[in-house]
């Protein structure tokens, strides 16, 4: 196999940037433990590294806000120009003072106080920042008057909004044969593995923004594969809560019955540090009033080296693929689970064929109700899809430059939520993805999860024909269900990683947390990107 070829870029130029911790004004380079050991300035670092040098006073949030800030301005918009970062928030370092403020006062508000995250750019903030879902509609439209919920409680554990990611426009639905990663504002995000590759979507630039180490940890959304597939494609750790865990308010929707936010970090601890901060009842969103009203405020304490110990997991292989590299990485996983301790039920049958039209079809009907209610409470000149599809008609040459808006039209034909056609869609839906798909087979083999390959390599970005993904092809069960699914590294194809997705009942983020952290501590599979320009 030839060499990679070298980077158009010099490398040493954007470690000097931002990366050497010395020049951003921290006391000292930062050290990362585990899987990137001898990382030097903020790669890699976790959260709780970050909170461990804020205690002892060897950095302040300023000087890690100055930090992420030269590393995005390196690798984001110089450099490799990832384009994952769609805009910072002016008010970061004001903000991050003020928490040093706090912290010298003896106030520390929790793991979370002080520390950079990105969020993406369909979640509501009420400050300087706009919120657009990345379309050139929403540019112009009026700052939302509150934040979304889980913005909101960011706020409150002291967590600094960095700033807001890149995405697939309209969190990728808008047209056939769209392309992962580009939006209107934003452009093209790209894939730091190998650049022409596809970092998968809709939470594109999240997923890229922390693979990268442009922030501590990242925000996403998720409908079907959202948080997933670009975590696949990426090589990050991501979260999928069951709907209801976390709040649904003010984030630009699609379909209420399958919308959720969830965490993005590049170890499965990191994760659970953040969903902890973002979970919790909120009264604007009734979904969050049933089931776990009171979650655990601290997922971290169900991390265990051994978690995987009496696990009975089962395989599903339908999910699989012809990729030849996928199927060898995933059976060194399987072994490596075996030798952890985790008994295999293989295969496990699991099929989404029978509801893949009918979660369409939700989608289509519920977009059109929920856009439409989210755009009359924003107001602007954009005040419904049919105002949204005429702009983009209307700017045509900037926004249906490499695909249309099908996806759109489609929904725009669908009448009110009290039809028919709906109703029966979505009791197909939740019927065969829950009591006669996830639970039965949970039930039939007495098990603790499900696991499966989370996708294949990021595939070549191709913006003339679109399409073309390549990941993410577990995702629907879950998805579908509304139950909770996370995905983290497994190894690598020509430098291309691929993730192990395991995936339950609802509510059962611990037990998957538990599995994903014993499976990430026997394996150590992340690598950092190296932002090649080809895979090849």
């Amino acid at each position: 196999m030839p060499s990679p070829p070298e980077q158009s870029f010099n490398r040493r130029d954007f470690l000097h940037l931002g990366l050497a911790a010395g020049t951003v004004a921290l006391a000292r380079p930062l050290s990362a433990k585990g899987p990137s050991k001898g990382a030097k300035g903020l790669e890699e670092v976790s959260l709780a590294d970050l909170q461990t040098g804020l205690a002892a006073g060897t950095w302040t949030s300023k000087a890690l806000v100055t930090a992420y800030l030269a590393r995005i301005h390196a690798l984001d918009q110089a450099g490799p120009k990832l384009h994952s970062v769609i805009e910072v928030n002016p008010d970061a370092l004001t903000i991050a003072a003020a928490l040093d403020t706090e912290r010298k006062a003896g106030h520390v508000r929790g793991p979370l106080h002080g520390i950079p995250v990105l969020i993406k750019d369909n979640i509501d903030t009420a400050d300087r920042m706009k919120t657009t879902a990345g379309s050139l509609a929403l540019l112009d439209a009026p700052t939302p008057k509150v934040d979304a919920f889980i913005v909101q409680k960011l706020r409150e554990a002291g967590a600094v909004i960095l700033g807001k990611t890149n995405l697939s426009e309209w969190a990728n639905f808008r047209g056939d044969r769209s392309t992962s990663g580009w939006s209107g504002r934003g452009g093209l995000t790209r894939n730091p593995y190998a650049l022409d590759r596809t970092p998968s979507g809709s939470s594109s630039g999240s997923a890229v923004a922390v693979a990268a180490s442009l922030c501590a940890a990242a925000v996403g959304t998720e409908t079907d594969g959202s948080i997933v597939s670009p975590s696949n494609a990426c090589g990050i750790v991501g979260l999928k809560p069951t709907l209801g865990l976390l709040s649904r308010s003010g984030i630009v929707p699609i379909a209420h019955s399958q919308d959720t936010a969830g965490p993005m970090a590049r170890t499965v601890r990191d994760v659970a540090i953040l969903l902890g901060a973002l979970a919790g009842p909120d009264p604007r969103d009734e979904a969050t009033q049933h089931g776990k009203n009171d979650p655990p405020k601290d997922y971290t304490r169900f991390l265990d080296p051994d978690g995987l110990k009496g696990a009975r997991l089962g395989v599903v292989r339908s999910f699989m693929g012809p990729n030849p590299h996928l199927a060898k990485q995933f059976a060194s996983a399987l072994e490596s689970l075996k030798t952890a301790g985790a008994e295999l039920v293989d295969p496990v049958e699991l099929s989404t064929k029978a509801y893949d039209d009918a979660e369409y079809e939700v989608l289509l009907y519920e977009f059109k109700t929920d856009l439409n209610a989210y755009l009359v409470a924003r107001g602007g000149g954009v005040k419904n899809l049919a105002d949204l599809m005429a702009f983009n008609e209307a700017h045509a040459d900037k926004e249906l430059l490499y695909f249309g808006q099908q996806i759109l039209k489609g929904s725009q034909d669908k009448g009110p939520l009290t039809e028919a056609a709906y109703l029966k869609a979505l009791e197909s839906c939740r019927r065969l993805s829950r009591a006669e798909g996830i639970d039965a087979a949970m039930d039939k083999h007495r098990l603790d999860a499900l696991l499966a390959p989370t996708g294949n390599p990021a595939s070549v970005t191709d913006l003339v024909n679109g399409g073309g993904d390549g990941s993410g092809s577990c995702s629907s069960p879950a998805a579908v269900a509304g139950y909770p699914h996370i995905t983290l590294p497994m190894g690598f194809a020509f430098g291309l990683p691929m993730g192990l997705s395991f995936f339950g009942r609802a509510w059962s983020e611990p037990m998957l947390l538990k599995l994903a952290y014993a499976f990430e501590q026997a394996t150590n599979a992340r690598r950092p990107p190296r932002y090649r320009t080809s895979a090849l």
